[in-house]
């Protein structure tokens, strides 16, 4: 029931399958060795037989349980861990305490009696983890050195332990400590512990194809997931007046969020960006679709549909009113998403573009053939700004339509994404910049640190923008425009967004009631309609 209510996609679950799916067998059944003695040798040589006895293809996962939590939410805990266990995630677990310094003091009592507490978790954690009928050992060696400088790092031997207790579809609970020059066990940051863990299991290669048959293959241990299981919950946004970011983009968003952080926040949410911090550095070391997830221990279904999906709870994208208003929408308890991303740039004259990589870009977004003389012809004449995602792998291209006319649209020409980039976030990340640039601007949350971004500074924009009426990604525009209607040939769909601060000026003159159609509004899609239908494909084929 968690994975239906995860909602996945065709995209997303052909996601989860391609990474935690046994090899299928091969297609020429007649190539399969035929009725022999049995031995382990064969066995492990056959992928059909592999398939059969190891359904699921184990793939590790760090997660820090930071409490101290009570029992009933530690067992709500273990049965959310159990559940990625099943799928196929395997949790590396580092026990954390949010109650007691990241540091042992120098008292002997006082660092004494918190290891006890800390060996407890780990006692606790393994107890019901079991109980939750998941295969769990606690992990008392110390995996972690400590050097003079203070630098942590896991050694190949501490190593050993992970990838045994992984290999066995265990779940490793560890302790937070490290063996320093002198060979004495200091408690240490479980943070230093994740982040040194990160850079070891990412660097620990597999074993080498011609491995033998009878061999056990060398685990690829390398994170697909950062998990960070709190009492706080995700990341605070001051954009949504507290409640959590659902999705962060590191590259572009990490320095503005310190800089925009709220004094209160530090009550509310101590370890927010010790956390937030942690998964930039673990990120570094993981794949490039690897995410991590900041999610409060009340939402266990999350980390299920962050599995399936590799998502946030709801699209950064959505209409904020909608995200806040609906019934089981945004809530202090939403999980943040966080990824390592994309640099986001505004650009604002055909100049600065990269021509032959915007071409690439719409010619492999599209699947078509782009009229490039046409085309930069049309953007010298109408171009707004042009927003860009990384070296082009995401842009959308805004123009200023009906000039002729008297009239000053704001249009989206163009919204591509490279295929390689669906389904990371780039998407939601592209429409977010878009937004603040168009019919966002003009309120604080508008102020996107993008460069060239205005950065919230102006009065917003009607965005205005058509699809072919029977292209599929239209019901993603339903949820993200204010309103559409049809051309009079029926090939089209008009969509709208309604600059918001207009919106909000008329919901206070008005009390709060805004009318379907406002007086200013008054013959606007008849007036954009002539001038939108009339834009001439640039497309060559």
């Amino acid at each position: 029931m968690s994975i239906l209510q995860a909602s996945p996609s065709m995209r997303d679950s052909r996601g989860y399958i391609a990474s935690f799916a046994p090899p299928t067998a091969p297609p020429d059944m007649e190539q399969l060795p035929g009725p022999t003695s049995p031995s382990d040798a064969e066995a492990a040589a056959n992928p059909l037989v592999n398939s059969l006895l190891n359904p699921i293809v184990r793939r590790p996962a760090l997660v820090k349980i930071q409490g101290p939590f009570k029992d009933h939410q530690l067992a709500s805990v273990a049965r959310g861990v159990h559940s990625l266990q099943m799928l196929g995630l395997v949790s590396v677990v580092v026990i954390d305490r949010d109650d007691i310094p990241p540091f042992e003091p120098r008292d002997s009592m006082a660092a004494e009696a918190q290891r006890t507490m800390i060996l407890r978790d780990v006692e606790r954690t393994v107890h019901f983890l079991t109980k939750a009928h998941a295969a769990a050992r606690p992990i008392l060696a110390t995996v972690a050195r400590i050097t003079d400088s203070g630098d942590v790092y896991v050694e190949a031997e501490g190593l050993d332990h992970v990838r045994r207790a992984v290999q066995e579809g265990e779940i490793p609970v560890l302790l937070p400590v490290a063996l320093d020059d002198g060979c004495r066990a200091r408690r240490i940051s479980a943070n230093a512990v994740l982040a040194a863990l990160a850079e070891a299991m990412a660097n620990e290669a597999p074993a080498p194809p011609a491995a033998p048959a009878t061999a056990r293959p060398k685990m690829d241990l390398t994170p697909a997931r950062l998990l960070i299981i709190n009492r706080e919950g995700g990341i605070p946004s001051y954009a949504r007046a507290g409640l959590p970011h659902l999705s962060i983009n590191l590259s572009s968003e990490l320095e503005f969020i310190e800089r925009t952080w709220q004094p209160n926040w530090a009550y509310t949410h101590p370890t927010a960006l010790s956390n937030l911090a942690l998964a930039d550095t673990c990120l570094t070391h993981m794949p490039k679709d690897a995410s991590a997830l900041i999610v409060s221990h009340r939402s266990p279904t999350a980390l299920i549909a962050n599995l399936i999906t590799n998502k946030p709870a709801h699209s950064a994208s959505l209409p904020h009113a909608l995200l806040t208003q609906s019934e089981g929408r945004l809530s202090p308890d939403t999980p943040t998403l966080v990824r390592r991303g994309l640099p986001v740039r505004i650009l604002r004259s055909v100049d600065e573009i990269d021509k032959p990589k915007l071409a690439t870009l719409l010619n492999k977004s599209f699947g078509r053939v782009l009229d490039e003389e046409a085309y930069w012809a049309r953007l010298d004449a109408d171009l707004d700004f042009v927003i860009v995602v990384g070296d082009y792998a995401g842009a959308a291209v805004v123009t200023t339509e009906g000039k002729r006319d008297g009239l000053a649209i704001c249009y989206l020409d163009k919204f591509a994404v490279l295929p390689s980039h669906q389904g990371d976030g780039t998407v939601d990340f592209l429409w977010v910049a878009l937004r603040d640039e168009t019919y966002g601007l003009g309120l604080l949350d508008a102020a996107n640190p993008s460069v060239g971004s205005l950065s919230g500074v102006g009065r917003g924009k009607d965005l205005v923008w058509r699809s072919r009426a029977d292209n599929p990604v239209n019901k993603w525009y339903f949820e993200r425009s204010n309103g559409f209607m049809t051309s009079t040939d029926g090939k089209w769909k008009l969509f709208w967004c309604d600059a918001e601060q207009r919106m909000r000026e008329i919901a206070l003159e008005s009390g709060g009631v805004v009318r379907v159609v406002e007086p200013t509004e008054s013959g606007r899609t008849a007036a954009w309609a002539p001038a939108i239908e009339s834009i001439k494909s640039v497309w060559a084929d």
